[in-house]
């Protein structure tokens, strides 16, 4: 979170570490590469006998550049194809339905204002039948931007809470975080099926490799001791070159996801800012945070999805996995830096029991 005089700068320095994540993002695909040509190298079907470290190293750069331009142009035709199709895409996986104005004209009549007020196209609307609290935005070009809310947000919250979380969603389609977001999913979902089919691979065929044999198991006598050195230097060389493998492609893997889940926390704190800048209302947005804490899971939605909504309540090992920051940091941040007031988060302990919402 960012004062409101410098918000549009931090937005533009946000785009540009998020092109250099997505760079490496690409960085790490190739690394994945480079780890399936060396295992190409010494797998069943190798052409090659070279069993020793160094060949098998420079073989598996060598397959990486040469096939780099064509899974670089298969990947760039899967990604096209993913901005095609991404609404379609979503609105499929999650059910949601078309929300017309005659039935809703109180959430029409809020995102229409805002939108006016900054000149923006108005967006479609959707709702999910679930009484979860959450809403995401979706769409790269005007004719595709959609706001889908849950049934439950729109029955729990109030006018304010509810153009604060609109407000929220829109920044998103300003800023264009939505497009930035499925080029990380699609690319990750790349790294992700390599990164599963390298485990499979090496889990099937460790018996061919020999992981766990050395040539222990053949007597030698002084006359043979310099033939069998030389075997077991062979197989270290192959043992090597598979360790090599794995571990770049493990480094691949669990790297695009930090990459992933990172793009999604820089953007949290720039949409809350853009919302208050939007609707003049810092306490509107910390008391939509504050309802919405501990029911935002979206049931049977792949995580994907769940990383472009407001809040998502998975996280991972010291929260490098976590996609969204922690709401308790998301309202401090609201509070130092937007001029909001501060409010008591509920107790666990005592149930859902929603504090007093500030008053604007």
């Amino acid at each position: 979170m960012f004062p409101a005089f410098g918000l549009y700068t931090h937005i533009q320095a946000n785009r540009r570490r998020s092109m250099l994540l997505i760079a490496g993002l690409f960085l790490m695909f190739y690394l994945m590469t480079f780890g399936l040509a060396l295992l190409w190298q010494i797998g069943p079907q190798a052409a090659s006998s070279e069993t020793s470290l160094q060949p098998l190293l420079r073989a598996g750069l060598r397959d990486t550049l040469w096939v780099s331009p064509l899974v670089t142009a298969l990947a760039g035709i899967w990604i096209w194809c993913g901005l095609r199709l991404n609404t379609f895409i979503l609105n499929l996986t999650t059910g949601s339905a078309s929300l017309e104005r005659a039935e809703a004209p109180r959430v029409y009549n809020l995102l229409q204002n805002l939108c006016i007020s900054r000149g923006l196209s108005m967006p479609k609307l959707r709702v999910l039948e679930t009484e979860a609290l959450n809403a995401f935005a979706s769409g790269i070009r005007p004719d595709q931007y959609t706001i889908t809310v849950t049934r439950g947000l729109l029955d729990l919250l109030d006018d304010r809470e509810l153009e604060a979380v609109l407000a929220h969603e829109l920044t998103h389609i300003r800023n264009e975080d939505v497009r930035t977001m499925t080029i990380a999913v699609l690319v990750v979902g790349i790294v992700s099926f390599l990164g599963e089919y390298a485990y499979r691979w090496l889990r099937d065929s460790s018996g061919y490799w020999g992981f766990w044999t050395l040539s222990t198991k053949r007597k030698t006598s002084r006359y043979d001791t310099g033939k069998k050195d030389k075997e077991t230097k062979v197989k270290g060389g192959r043992l090597a070159a598979i360790v090599i493998a794995a571990l770049c492609i493990a480094v691949a893997w669990q790297l695009s996801l930090i990459i992933r889940f990172t793009l999604s926390r820089r953007r949290e704190y720039l949409a809350d800012a853009g919302a208050v800048e939007l609707t003049k209302d810092p306490d509107a947005m910390i008391s939509a945070l504050v309802k919405i804490q501990g029911n935002t899971d979206l049931h049977d939605v792949p995580s994907g999805v769940m990383e472009l909504c407001l809040d998502n309540p998975r996280s991972g090992f010291m929260d490098l996995y976590a996609s969204h920051p922690p709401i308790e940091k998301r309202i401090d941040a609201l509070v130092r830096y937007a001029g909001a007031h501060p409010v008591a988060l509920p107790d666990p302990d005592q149930g859902n029991v929603m504090p007093e919402a500030p008053a604007a």
